[in-house]
């Protein structure tokens, strides 16, 4: 998958910093060289905003990169600006929506672990629907029709030429438990099945007979990069839900998913369960 826009600008702000800490100066002295704030270039390393490309042609000057570096990352930031097609809604959405549209647009794998409902990407429209109205109560109709158009926009990634990878681990009472009534259950786990067959998807079930799991706190998503310290993690919380890219935090929910890989049934397996659940339904 091409870079995009927000991957460039991540990737711009990782390779700024390690210039600088290599050059051994602080950002105000940094900064000093180049005329802009501490702020403005603490901003630039952590991805936020807007970059100038002039400034960082005249930090790559400053930290002594190669020509060749220096060029190439100047390139990045004439390209980092955000374009996706949820820039052209017409309602705003959440800001926390708004980070994930635009980290999923670039993402080449993502990582899920799920214990309340289907992962977002395979569930159903019938499904989202009825999810929306009991977690959004407050919502009219016509907003959780809104979100959940969105959603359902957010699936054509699975058809691209080259889709990125979903490997969804999802606990078993995601699974059993009814949303929307028996016959959206029932559609939506058939839905889950027929998902499953593509290349590109991975589900297993996390059975009861586990117990206690690495991930007994809740939901979470890896969005992988291009390169690792491209990954962020999200946690759903009420309400919204939390972005974390430190090292310590990548690394304790990557290893989570690792065991929770390992704890659940094998695609076979997990495939037969989902299978025999649909037909109770």
């Amino acid at each position: 998958m091409a870079a995009g826009p927000t991957t460039r600008r991540r990737q711009l702000g990782a390779d700024l910093r390690r210039l600088r800490e290599l050059k051994g100066l602080t950002l105000e002295e940094a900064g000093a060289l180049v005329g802009v704030s501490k702020a403005t270039l603490s901003r630039y390393e952590t991805k936020e905003g807007s970059v100038k490309w002039p400034t960082v042609d005249a930090l790559c000057r400053e930290y002594d990169a190669p020509d060749e570096e220096r060029l190439a990352l100047v390139e990045l930031a004439k390209n980092a600006k955000i374009q996706g097609w949820w820039r052209s809604l017409a309602d705003p959405i959440p800001d926390s929506m708004n980070l994930m549209l635009t980290l999923e647009d670039e993402v080449v794998r993502e990582d899920h672990y799920a214990c309340m409902f289907i992962p977002g990407l395979l569930q159903t429209r019938d499904y989202a629907e009825a999810v929306h109205r009991s977690s959004e109560r407050q919502c009219p109709e016509r907003e959780v029709e809104y979100m959940v158009d969105i959603r359902m926009k957010r699936q054509e990634l699975l058809q691209r030429k080259d889709p990125p990878h979903i490997w969804c681990v999802i606990d078993e009472a995601t699974i059993r438990r009814t949303v929307g009534g028996s016959s959206v259950m029932t559609a939506q786990l058939r839905h889950l099945l027929t998902m499953a067959e593509l290349p590109h998807i991975t589900v297993q079930v996390l059975p009861f007979s586990t117990g206690a799991h690495a991930a007994a706190v809740g939901s979470f998503l890896i969005l992988a990069g291009e390169t690792p310290d491209l990954d962020v993690v999200y946690v759903d919380l009420i309400g919204g839900g939390l972005f974390m890219e430190k090292p310590q935090e990548l690394a304790r929910y990557r290893l989570a998913f690792q065991y929770l890989k390992a704890q659940a049934l094998d695609l076979q397996s997990s495939a037969e369960l989902i299978h025999r659940i649909s037909m109770e339904s």
